[in-house]
């Protein structure tokens, strides 16, 4: 934290070059390091990409292949829920236990907060974000 010439603490996370940032969500949009989504995404900290679901019920092991498949490897994994946490299936909490990822549910608005905590920290994050 650094002190501002309006004697405020400045307490914007310092956020490596190069890293995605969510900046706003809402109305069904996210905007992250200066690009508008209009569509769920997942955010790693050098990417977005689309992703292709529309609710909590579709998420699934197959539509989460490419934080699988991520170089390098995710260590945590944020799953958004929308709104309002909600939990999902018990198939695909099972699957991502078995993976051994560390996984974290929340509503979107914690997942977007918390995303940026992580990336600031240079962790190996990923967030699969539904709109809200």
């Amino acid at each position: 934290m650094k002190n501002s010439s309006s004697g405020f603490m400045d307490i914007t996370p310092a956020i490596p070059e190069g890293r995605q940032v969510i900046s706003a969500y809402g109305d069904g949009r996210f905007r992250i390091s200066g690009t508008v989504w209009e569509q769920p995404v997942l955010v790693f900290p050098t990417r977005t990409i689309p992703w292709e679901v529309s609710t909590l019920s579709d998420v699934t092991e197959d539509s989460l292949a490419a934080v699988f498949s991520a170089d390098p490897a995710v260590e945590v994994l944020l799953l958004s829920t929308g709104l309002k946490m909600a939990l999902p299936p018990p198939a695909l909490r099972q699957a991502l236990q078995a993976r051994g990822l560390a996984f974290d549910v929340m509503d979107t608005g914690a997942a977007c907060r918390t995303y940026n905590v992580l990336v600031a920290e240079d962790r190996r994050v990923a967030v699969a974000l539904l709109p809200v």
